[in-house]
C-alpha cells in the first residue's frame, strides 16, 4: 500500500471583525490549487484574551 500525503501547515490569527472578509478573499486566493485537500477557513468569535506574561486581559 503507497500512501502519498501532503504536509499540513495550521495558521491561526486574531483579527478585527472589519478584517475578516479580505482575510478571507486573500488567504482563499493564496491557498487554492483546486486539488481536494486545499483546507477549510473556521472564523469563530474571540470573547476573550489573556496575555500570560502579564496578566492583561482584553475583551
Amino acid at each position: 500500500m503507497d500512501v502519498d500525503l501532503l504536509p499540513k501547515v495550521k495558521i491561526e490569527l486574531a483579527v478585527k471583525d472589519e478584517a475578516t472578509d479580505d482575510l478571507l478573499e486573500t488567504i482563499s486566493a493564496a491557498a487554492r490549487t483546486g486539488k481536494p485537500g486545499d483546507g477549510r477557513i473556521f472564523v469563530i468569535p474571540v470573547a476573550r484574551s489573556v496575555r500570560v506574561r502579564t496578566g492583561e486581559e482584553v475583551m
